[in-house]
Order: structure tokens, then sequence, then C-alpha cells
């Protein structure tokens, strides 16, 4: 792919209505981007139905949600879910008696990580064994799945699933120097990809995030096939990220954050994506903004591409609500600091000799450098200070709006994708949010 696809036009939902079957293929945790989507389904009369990874046991197997728990992640949903542990991945697959490849990350140290070798037959054992325990249950889940959508209903699955990272100290230490390291902690994250912890993270990340989608949609085969000769249709989803177009000098540009070791998963993801695309199936993954959330906060400096939404807010009509949101904003900061300041900050970031490399689309997702992290996580920091509060910042407001405008956007363009993989970019976030609260 040499470039980005942009979702150029806000498309309005003309398929999903009451009575329709909304399919949560990712259990909901804590602020994330599933919130938005859900909240659309419910308003168009949807029934919401959802999954769960699970809890593990005490032997670290997933094991379905007691009844406390399923209550608990019910009234989270607002809807039904099928207590059948589901689980990607495979760090914590072994077999018996055997050490697990979490096991395997935990024997490593700080000081050997880069030189320490994996027993990579022993790996691609574990790797079966959570494959064909997640596809196992996934067949469980499928089954209960086809009693509970009613014939002649639409269905609309939303994968969610994401992540991959091995419960580890080691690894946590390396994370927070990779992505937070400057000056003598800094640590270039080709280091890791090119070790072994890094190949196996890779495999884990891909298990989860792209190859659960592959698994979704070749075992919902029959479900599909039964509802659409019913009349019905099916439509699926997918979380991208894949960098942002987003106002860099008054013009969109494409940019990202960098190192987004993610990035090869994602990319594996919209692989999926394409081909069923080239079955007749209208599968479309969505490559979204940054915004903070629990998972990407080790992230430091990803907020800076989220701040310029605010400029772009007002390039696309602006209004009452963008002024208000602007004031409110504003109250955020210190008395001495204000929103013009924050986002030259941000300008002088982007334009920065040291970013220029990276908005490079084809050679995505690259590798850190140390200038580049020391610009980034400078920044950041820089902007954090000049809040009156650390953990009331600009940026999880914005994060907020972003989550809704990404759940309208999808949900309406669901109905007649353009294509497999799109781009929802700041112009068209801001346009979408604009339009929701009135200009």
């Amino acid at each position: 792919m040499k470039t980005s696809r942009p979702l150029k036009a806000i498309s309005s939902n003309t398929v999903f209505g009451e009575g329709d079957v909304f399919v949560l293929f990712g259990e909901l945790f804590g602020r994330g981007y599933a919130t938005g989507l859900i909240d659309q389904a419910k308003a168009a009369g949807m029934t919401v139905i959802g999954i769960t990874v699970g809890r593990p046991d005490e032997n670290n197997k997933p094991r379905a949600l007691t009844p406390e728990e399923l209550a608990e992640a019910e009234a989270n949903l607002g809807g039904k879910i099928i207590n059948v542990p589901l689980r990607a991945g495979f760090e914590l697959d072994a077999p018996e008696g055997t050490a697990t490849p979490t096991d395997l990350v935990n024997e490593m140290t700080i000081k050997d990580w880069q030189d320490h070798k994996l027993d990579w037959d022993h790996v691609e054992i574990c790797r079966d064994l959570g494959s064909n325990r997640f596809k196992g249950a996934l067949s469980q889940v499928m089954e209960q799945l086809d009693t509970m959508i009613p014939t002649g209903k639409n269905v609309f699955f939303a994968h969610t699933m994401a992540g991959g990272i091995p419960r580890a100290k080691v690894f946590m230490a390396i994370a927070n120097r990779i992505y937070k390291g400057r000056g003598a902690r800094y640590m270039p994250s080709q280091s890791l990809i090119e070790s072994d912890l890094g190949k196996l993270i890779l495999k884990n990340f891909e298990e989860v995030t792209a190859n659960s989608f592959g698994y979704l949609l070749e075992a919902s085969k029959t479900l599909r096939d039964r509802v659409e000769a019913a009349g019905g249709e099916v439509r699926y989803t997918a979380y991208g990220y894949h960098g942002t177009r987003i106002l860099i000098e008054d013009e969109y540009r494409w940019q990202t954050y960098t190192n987004y070791t993610q990035g090869y998963a994602k990319m594996a993801l919209e692989n999926f994506a394409e081909s069923a695309w080239k079955d007749g199936v209208k599968a479309t993954v969505f490559n979204c903004p940054e915004i903070r959330t629990n998972s990407s906060d080790v992230f430091a400096g990803i907020e800076l591409s989220l701040l310029p939404l605010l400029q772009a807010f007002k390039k696309e009509g602006g209004g009452a609500w963008v002024d208000a949101l602007w004031q409110k904003c504003e109250g955020m900061l210190k008395p001495e600091a204000s929103l013009e300041e924050v986002l030259q900050k941000v300008s002088d970031y982007q334009t920065s000799e040291a970013m220029q490399p990276f908005y490079n689309f084809e050679a995505w997702p690259m590798p850190n450098s140390a200038e580049q992290v020391d610009k980034t996580v400078g920044t950041s920091q820089e902007i954090v200070d000049m809040h009156s509060e650390r953990n009331v910042l600009v940026s999880d407001e914005l994060s907020q709006h972003v989550v809704a405008a990404t759940g309208m956007l999808m949900f309406g363009e669901a109905s007649q994708p353009e294509g497999p993989a799109l781009w929802l970019d700041h112009d068209l976030v801001a346009k979408r949010l604009i339009q929701e609260h009135g200009a």
C-alpha cells in the first residue's frame, strides 16, 4: 500500500435497526474506541451481544466468568454475553508441564534479553495450541450465537481484539525505555524488533490483533450464509491504526506515532479485510486517530497527534459548540498558559527537522531515533506541565469526542462501505462532531 485511503464523506446508516444484532467481538474494558460504536448500535435499537476473554484460573488457563463476573460484564456492556472464554494469543499456552512463552520471557533479564535465544520449535507448538484453543472456543460461541439471531435480521460484527504483550516485568522495563527513554535511557526500538523477545511479541500481536479477525470471518461463514439466505445482511468492522491525516501548517497531512510496534499486526489485520472483500464479504478495517486510552498510555507523546484536532474544528466550520469546547480546554491549563501556546509547541514539534523522516507512509512502522524520542517525549512533558492538573488533560477531553465521532462514522459507513481499509482522519472527525452538535 503506497498511500492511505481516507473516508471522504459522512454516510448514514441505512441497514441496521430495531431487532438487528450487534456482536462485540472482544470484551469491553474501561475507556476505548468500542464504546462509541456500541452507543450507535443501541441508539439504532439493535440487540447487543458480547463475548468474554474469560479470566485466568489458578493455572493461568482461561475460564468462564463466575455469575457475579458475568452480571458485572453484562451490566457494563448493556447486553448479553456468551460465557465461553475466548482469549486470543498464545503467551500462556504450552503442553502440560512445559514452559509457556510468558515463562520463557520471565527467564530474561534487563541485561541479557537482547542475546537471549528462544526455542522456536517449542514456541510454534505453543502457538498452535493457542490458536486451536481459540478456534475451538469460537466454534462454541458461534453455535450459541446462531440460536440468538432471529431469521430475517441483520448482523453487525465489531472486532475489537488487540494487544498481546506478555505480562513480564522485563518487557515493561524495556517498553518504558523504548517509548519513553531519553538521553542515557534511550533504547532503539529496532533492537527489540531484531531480538528473539521482539519476534515472539510480534507473533503474539499478530495472533491477537489480526488472526482473531481471520478466525471470526471463517467461523461465522455458516451463520453469514444463513442470514443472507433469509434476506439479511452481515457486516464486519475492525479497529486499525496506520497513522492519521491531521492539520500540519494548515494542511491535512499523514503522520504517525513512532515507534508503533503493533503496526505489523495492524497491516495483517488490513490484509484479512482485503481478502474477505475479494470474496464478497463486506469487512472493513477503520484506521482510527490517535487517542489516549488505558492501553495507549505507554506511548508517551501519542497525544501530540490528537491536539491539532482543535484546529480542525475551526477549519471545518467552528460554531458555538467548538467555541465552548475551546473554552473548556483552555480552562484546563494554568492561568499563564493558552491553547495557542500548546498548539504552537505541537506545530514546532511537527515541523522540526527531527520529525521529517517519519512522514513516510510506505516505510511505516519506522523505528524510533534518539532525536525523535527526545523531541516527542520532551514536547509531551512540556505540554502536560502547562495543565493545572496532570490528570485532567486536554487530550483526555478530545479523546472522548474522537471515540464518539469514530463510532458515528463507522456505524454510518458500514451500511455501504467504500472498501476494506479506510482512514478516519481529523477532517471527517471534526465535520461529524460539528454536524452532531450543531454549528
